[in-house]
């Protein structure tokens, strides 16, 4: 329905809506709204929040804009709004992530001392960092390859229990995988960081692209330095259990506009 200058998107999805609107449309709290912008000749800007949003061009020939939710936003209506003036309404929807209990042998990964701690939040601040990057370059796709072949150990959201205390919701998708494993690029994309860190271990950071970056955590080696490109498929690090990690497993991360989501939305789907 049109009000003004705005619109609710629900109007848009009832029309014809293209492959990636499709397969990543998931507005839960850890999950992606993808809001069609219209088919015009040049590429709006999109805001949620204050902060700029991934757009591409769909299949169908429109313009979308694809939004990360973390899993603390709030359901009911929100908006994104264009550099044309239009407020697109959508609504966030319920979900419900299961728990997780973890026995750690190094009880320092559950209670850090202060010095660890300090490191800790140096470590943290740094990664934040990295995912509120928002380059200009257009992702090679946004429908991803599997960093890694494996199970799916433990799922984006689970509620984590440490030696029965608990702590964050899980962020990434565990996948697990032999040590040594090589890790591919789901997309192309460039290093933007790489670390040895308290919890996450040996770690890298690719930037896709309009705030669309990918974490890969305990990894065993670092085959590439901050400011290489990696293209789709190539491989850039190997798998192992540096950090907090109980056996070798690939932790993977997907962040939008400096939210975490599900990586499994960016799976293609048959």
């Amino acid at each position: 329905m049109m009000v003004g200058c705005a619109f609710w998107a629900g109007a848009a999805m009832a029309q014809e809506t293209g492959y990636i609107q499709r397969q990543l449309h998931n507005a839960v709290p850890g999950g992606v709204a993808v809001l069609a912008l219209g088919n015009q000749e040049a590429a709006p800007k999109a805001s949620y929040e204050g902060k700029p949003v991934l757009v591409v061009r769909d299949s169908n020939e429109q313009w979308i804009a694809i939004v990360g939710l973390d899993l603390k936003t709030s359901q009911g209506p929100h908006e994104v709004v264009t550099d044309q003036g239009q407020s697109l309404g959508f609504n966030v929807g319920h979900k419900q992530y299961r728990e997780q209990h973890i026995k750690l042998k190094n009880n320092s990964h559950v209670n850090p001392s202060a010095e660890q701690l300090a490191r800790y939040e140096r470590e943290y601040n740094e990664q934040i960092d990295a995912y509120q990057q928002f380059s200009d370059r257009y992702p090679s796709n946004v429908i991803f390859d599997l960093p890694v072949q494996g199970r799916f150990s433990s799922p984006f959201g689970l509620r984590r229990f440490f030696n029965g205390e608990e702590r964050n919701p899980h962020s990434g998708l565990d996948i697990a995988a032999a040590s040594g494993t090589l890790v591919r690029a789901p997309a192309n994309g460039k290093v933007i960081l790489v670390g040895d860190y308290f919890f996450n271990g040996k770690t890298v950071f690719l930037d896709h692209g309009q705030g669309l970056i990918t974490m890969y955590c305990h990894l065993s080696e670092i085959m590439v330095q901050p400011g290489d490109e990696v293209a789709r498929g190539s491989s850039f690090a190997k798998v192992g259990a540096t950090g907090r990690a109980t056996g070798p497993h690939l932790h993977w991360n997907v962040s939008l506009n400096n939210a975490r989501v599900d990586p499994q939305i960016f799976i293609a789907k048959p």
